[in-house]
């Protein structure tokens, strides 16, 4: 049976609430990436053929992941934001184009669109912090919109969106619809078939407990070979690994946008801590995660300087409570808790705590008992 708590041996001298910045790895990560080393060390590339097979599964992990009925839709990226600029500098845009994103999205997901204002695309900036963020949304889409970009859960509040809701209203108007899934992936129920996304991009190092270095991009099939290629290489081709020919087409899948050598590193990590968060169920996993959400909503409560910024009113909840101290600046005590072991963040306008589904209670309540009454 699967020891849960002998994966995450973590410091006792901290309690770790930052998975919606950089995670820890389950020890089963450690050990396929020490494994790897050894392989390395004393073998060189003598057992690659294992490596593809490890980097194909990984694929069929990300493909299970968001519900993609294939890998052939599922290129790898170095980032986040290399995939929307995959995405940005493979479409043809007209002067007068716009892109719809919100007003609380993180850079990633902003400066990409941004740049393209030197091709006169217009930035539309959605005010999202309304009782219903998805009308304010859909109300932006007129038939100027080529594109709308959001993330599926807002980095700084915790705002989760009805990412279905917002695809149907996309399909509809014909409008392309990209989801920065970073944070959900690993922690909350995602279907891209369901919410009829074009593109999904997402960094393996939150919520999917991988390294940085390795990212998920998702094409549909109507945007799969559409884009433009901006980078080339050994990689991307149909006929890759035939040296001897002169001449190439792109790859007929989603690996035509991976130009050169593969991080196998990072494929490695992120298919052993996505392979543990699979084994354990999904569904499980958002269970127990949001079991501790519930606790840690609780007890915040219980002090009355707290003000919580995290909408938890909707049904739609993540792993992300932000919240605020009447009498204390949320800088300092950021500090303050990070000084007492509390690993935590600055984000939103307040103090960002963000478990994972095998956080301890007791760490959450140590957490919580931290803070100034």
């Amino acid at each position: 049976m699967l020891n849960i708590k002998d994966q995450f041996p973590q410091d006792p001298a901290i309690t770790y609430l930052n998975h919606a910045a950089v995670s820890p790895w389950p020890r089963c990560t450690a050990d396929a990436v020490t494994q790897f080393s050894k392989e390395n060390v004393f073998r060189g590339a003598t057992d690659y053929p294992g490596w593809l097979k490890t980097e194909a599964n990984l694929r069929q992990q990300l493909a299970r992941l968001i519900g993609a009925p294939s890998t052939h839709n599922i290129a790898l990226q170095k980032n986040t934001s290399e995939g929307l600029s995959v995405i940005a500098y493979g479409l043809e845009w007209q002067a007068g184009d716009q892109v719809v994103i919100s007003d609380q999205e993180f850079p990633s997901n902003r400066i990409v669109w941004e740049s393209l204002q030197q091709f006169g695309v217009e930035i539309v900036e959605v005010d999202i912090s309304v009782p219903d963020p998805e009308a304010s949304i859909i109300k932006h889409l007129t038939p100027k919109v080529r594109l709308l970009s959001i993330s599926s859960v807002q980095y700084g509040t915790g705002l989760v969106l009805d990412l279905d809701r917002l695809g149907q209203a996309c399909a509809t108007r014909d409008t392309l619809f990209c989801v920065d899934a970073i944070q959900s992936l690993g922690a909350l129920p995602f279907d891209v078939t369901d919410c009829k996304a074009d593109f999904v991009v997402a960094d393996g190092h939150k919520w999917m407990m991988g390294p940085e270095g390795v990212a998920l991009l998702y094409l549909s099939d109507r945007v799969l070979n559409s884009l433009k290629l901006n980078q080339y290489g050994w990689h991307m081709v149909q006929d890759r690994g035939n040296y001897d020919v002169k001449t190439w087409q792109s790859a007929i899948d989603a690996t035509r946008y991976e130009c050169g050598s593969p991080n196998m590193l990072g494929a490695v990590a992120l298919s052993s801590s996505i392979g543990l968060l699979l084994d354990i169920g999904l569904d499980q996993v958002h269970s127990e995660l949001m079991a501790r959400m519930d606790h840690l909503e609780r007890r915040l409560q219980e002090i009355t300087a707290i003000d919580i910024i995290t909408d938890t009113s909707r049904s739609l909840r993540s792993g992300i409570l932000t919240f605020r101290h009447s009498q204390i600046e949320s800088l300092a005590l950021q500090k303050q808790l990070q000084s007492a072991g509390v690993i935590c963040a600055y984000r939103g306008g307040g103090i960002r705590f963000s478990p994972h589904f095998y956080t301890p209670l007791d760490q959450l309540d140590k957490a919580v008992d931290l803070i100034p009454r």
